[in-house]
C-alpha cells in the first residue's frame, strides 16, 4: 500500500512540474484596466505638459515655461532645450570665454537662431525632433571631457504663454519673447556644470548638476536658476501631451499644439494601427486585442509617433478627432495598450481640452 501511495505522489509531482513548465513564461499583465482621461493640458494656449503613465492611470502636470534645458542622465553627456516654448540654439564662433561674449558680438547670429521662420536652415538650431537620445544630434553638441572644447552658445529662450484671450476653436502656442542667453555646459565627475548668463553680462551663474539615473533627464531653470523635476521617473510615464517644435520639409522648425510624444527615451515604442474605410474605427478599436499585436510595426527610435496625427483642426467638419485609426504603445515595463482618441476640443469648442482612452492587451 505504501509503494502504491509512493508512487501516486511522484506521478502528482511530475504532472504539476510539467504544468509549470507549459506555463514558464506567461504573458504579463497590466496594473491598469484602462480608464478614459481628461488630461489638463489648460486649455486654448496649451500652458501645460502632461506625463501620463498608463500602468498606474496617473498624469503629471507641468507648466511649460518650468524649465529651460534637460541633462542626460545616462552615459552620454547630452543637452536638450525646451521645444515646447520654441528653444534655439547656436554655436558662438571663436567664442571660448562666456563673459567676453556680448550681445553686439552675436548680433547677426541672433537672425539665424530661430524657429518657424520659415528658413529650411534653422533646424540646425534645435534638437533632433525624432528625440531619439542619445544617438540623435543636439543643437548644443555633446559635451567634451576637455573643458576648454566647450563651446559658449547663444540660446533663444523662446516664448513664454500667451495671456490674451483666443477665439474659441483657435490656439494660440507662445507669447513674449523670453529673450537671450548666453551659454557653456562643462562635465564635472558625478555630471555637469551650466554656465549662464545674460549677454551684456560681464560675469555668469553656475549650477552644478548631478545625474540622476533614475530619471531620464535632470531639468534646469536658467529663469529661475535651478535645477527641479519635470518628468516622472523614466519607467513611470508614457505619452506626454505637449506644444512641440517639429520641421516641415523645405521650411525648417514649425510649433505645433495638440501634440503627443512618447517616453522612447525611458524605453516606450508605438505604432499606428489605421481602419480601412470599409470598417468601423471604434468597432476596430473595441475588438483589437493582444494576439493582434505586430511586434514589427513597434518604433523605438522617434517619440512623434502619435504626434499630431490623432486630429484634424481644419477639418471639413470643423475641428475632429480621426475616427479610422488609434495607436498601439509598448510601454517601458513592457505592458501593451491601445489608445484611442475621443475629442480635441470641450463640448463648446475650446481647444486644448483633449481626450482619450486606453485598455491594456
Amino acid at each position: 500500500m505504501k509503494k502504491i501511495l509512493f508512487c501516486l505522489l511522484i506521478g502528482a509531482s511530475f504532472i504539476s512540474q510539467s504544468c509549470i513548465n507549459d506555463n514558464e513564461d506567461p504573458v504579463a499583465v497590466a496594473p491598469s484596466d484602462g480608464a478614459r482621461v481628461d488630461p489638463n493640458v489648460g486649455g486654448a494656449t496649451q500652458p501645460n505638459q502632461v506625463w501620463f503613465d498608463f500602468g498606474t492611470d496617473t498624469e503629471i502636470v507641468t507648466k511649460r515655461t518650468d524649465w529651460d534645458i534637460a541633462l542626460y542622465s545616462g552615459s552620454e553627456f547630452k543637452v536638450v532645450l525646451n521645444s515646447s516654448i520654441m528653444m534655439a540654439a547656436g554655436k558662438i564662433p571663436n567664442a571660448t570665454n562666456i563673459d567676453a561674449v556680448t550681445e553686439a558680438s552675436v548680433a547677426t547670429l541672433k537672425n539665424q537662431v530661430q524657429v518657424a521662420d520659415f528658413n529650411p536652415a534653422n533646424v540646425a538650431f534645435i534638437d533632433d525632433v525624432k528625440g531619439d537620445f542619445p544617438a540623435g544630434y543636439t543643437a548644443i553638441e555633446e559635451i567634451k571631457a576637455n573643458e576648454a572644447d566647450n563651446a559658449v552658445y547663444l540660446v533663444n529662450m523662446g516664448k513664454d504663454i500667451y495671456t490674451g484671450t483666443v477665439p474659441t476653436g483657435s490656439v494660440t502656442t507662445g507669447g513674449d519673447s523670453r529673450g537671450w542667453m548666453k551659454v557653456q555646459i562643462v562635465r564635472t565627475s558625478t555630471g555637469y556644470k551650466v554656465k549662464y548668463a545674460e549677454l551684456n553680462s560681464a560675469a555668469h551663474q553656475e549650477l552644478s548638476i548631478s545625474k540622476n539615473t533614475a530619471y531620464n533627464y535632470n531639468f534646469v531653470s536658467l529663469k529661475n536658476n535651478k535645477e527641479l523635476f519635470i518628468q516622472p521617473e523614466k519607467k513611470k510615464w508614457d505619452i506626454c501631451f505637449t506644444v512641440f517644435t517639429n520641421t516641415i520639409v523645405g521650411a525648417g522648425s514649425y510649433i505645433y499644439a495638440d501634440f503627443v510624444t512618447i517616453n522612447n527615451v525611458g524605453g516606450a515604442a508605438a505604432y499606428e494601427v489605421i481602419v480601412p474605410s470599409t470598417s468601423s474605427g471604434v468597432e476596430a478599436y473595441t475588438n483589437f486585442k493582444s494576439s493582434d499585436v505586430d511586434q514589427s510595426k513597434f518604433i523605438h527610435n522617434d517619440q512623434r509617433i502619435i504626434g499630431a496625427n490623432w486630429r484634424n483642426p481644419v477639418g471639413t467638419n470643423g475641428l475632429e478627432v480621426y475616427g479610422d485609426r488609434f495607436y498601439v504603445i509598448k510601454d517601458a515595463e513592457g505592458f501593451y495598450f491601445k489608445l484611442r482618441f475621443t475629442r480635441l476640443t470641450s463640448t463648446a469648442g475650446e481647444r486644448g481640452r483633449p481626450q482619450f482612452e486606453y485598455k491594456p492587451l
